[in-house]
């Protein structure tokens, strides 16, 4: 048995998946799976989400990814968000990896590993409509997918943007804005070269907050997992997909006045029993936690005493007899008889978003699928 485990519920994931879907009707379903699906196990994830369905494409950011994917049997069109550097593209399409592109150079490099295959390989136009971070301009997309179109070895399969605040209410206009200019770039490319099989624009907060008439593809992120952005977000209905658990691996009472932990930075205010729990920021359980998160026990919320170490954690009982024992379970994340520990709430005391706080779980934890 392992000192903690990260059990991922796939049906909550075909739950976030459906209320997207019924949201967007009419319209396919990528579900990114980069950064090991955001913590809960790429293969694993992407395995189940084929069998019954739920999704139709699948995003990665590395070239790793994807290979990952076909290895473990996952043959779902995968789509690499992010340019490839020219020593991947002979990778990424033995993996049968869709590569985005959003300059001229990308579009070069892409042409010449795809003939150098012998294929004839699908991208996806990049078009920067407000995130500066990758993609064409909007005024050189219409050349450059002409370029594309007139590849012998490519095939323009794909026109995609970002929306980098779509899930912001104070950013509505913003978005709109860019929806605008997505769209009249997609009509522009249209015109010039035909029809495009997908045009997708649609991440979590369009999903849920905007209107995504003109597009046929949406990308479901966080809240495919069940989630929030950040605890400021209202987004209803959502499933959270993860439990995180682990066991009571030591019980002690410690005297009033007593320290606990590195640097003795909590002090015993009366006579307590503390719970040794075996996780710390080793599994991505992280120090911000120290002397400000808590864990569930025996259906009570205990806060953590001291400082999270790299592999262990305290946390007070209280005084009294405990009503606990060694090999008892205890919650980091989920619920436990009337309360609950979210991600947003973990995210917040990192300083953070939902994101990231399943990113840092680390591989020796081991991931249960139910």
């Amino acid at each position: 048995m392992c000192s903690s485990q990260f059990n991922v519920d796939l049906a909550a994931i075909d739950a976030n998946l459906a209320l997207a879907s019924e949201r967007n009707p009419g319209r396919a379903v990528l579900l990114p799976v980069k950064a090991n699906a955001y913590g809960h196990g790429i293969v694993p994830v992407a395995r189940h989400v084929e069998s019954v369905g739920s999704a139709q494409w699948l995003g990665v950011a590395e070239v790793s990814e994807a290979e990952q994917l076909r290895e473990g049997g996952v043959e779902l069109p995968a789509l690499k968000f992010s340019p490839c550097f020219p020593e991947e593209l002979g990778r990424a399409i033995a993996a049968r990896l869709t590569i985005s592109v959003g300059d001229v150079a990308g579009v070069e490099a892409a042409q010449e590993a795809a003939e150098h295959a012998g294929v004839r390989h699908p991208v996806h136009l990049k078009v920067d409509t407000g995130m500066r971070r990758v993609g064409v301009q909007p005024g050189e997309a219409v050349a450059l997918a002409t370029r594309i179109k007139n590849s012998p070895n490519l095939v323009l399969e794909g026109v995609f943007t970002h929306l980098p605040i779509s899930d912001c209410p104070e950013g509505e206009e913003f978005t709109r804005a860019q929806l605008a200019r997505f769209l009249a770039v997609v009509d522009e490319i249209r015109g010039a070269v035909g029809e495009i099989p997908y045009v997708h624009a649609g991440n979590s907060g369009a999903v849920l907050g905007h209107d995504l008439t003109g597009t046929n593809l949406i990308r479901p992120g966080i809240i495919a997992y069940g989630y929030r952005a950040d605890s400021t977000t209202t987004w209803e209905g959502l499933s959270p997909a993860a439990t995180w658990t682990s066991r009571v691996s030591f019980l002690k009472r410690v005297p009033e006045g007593e320290t606990v932990g590195y640097g003795r930075t909590w002090t015993a205010p009366c006579d307590t029993w503390i719970a040794t729990v075996p996780v710390g920021y080793g599994d991505g359980y992280s120090r911000l936690f120290s002397n400000r998160g808590r864990m569930l026990v025996g259906g009570r919320s205990c806060p953590i005493a001291g400082r999270v170490c790299m592999d262990q954690t305290m946390i007070d009982l209280g005084p009294g007899e405990p009503q606990v024992a060694v090999g008892d379970e205890v919650v980091l994340l989920g619920r436990q008889g009337d309360e609950q520990i979210t991600m947003e709430e973990l995210a917040d005391l990192m300083g953070t978003i939902t994101y990231e706080v399943p990113c840092l779980i680390a591989p020796r934890v081991p991931r249960l699928y139910v």
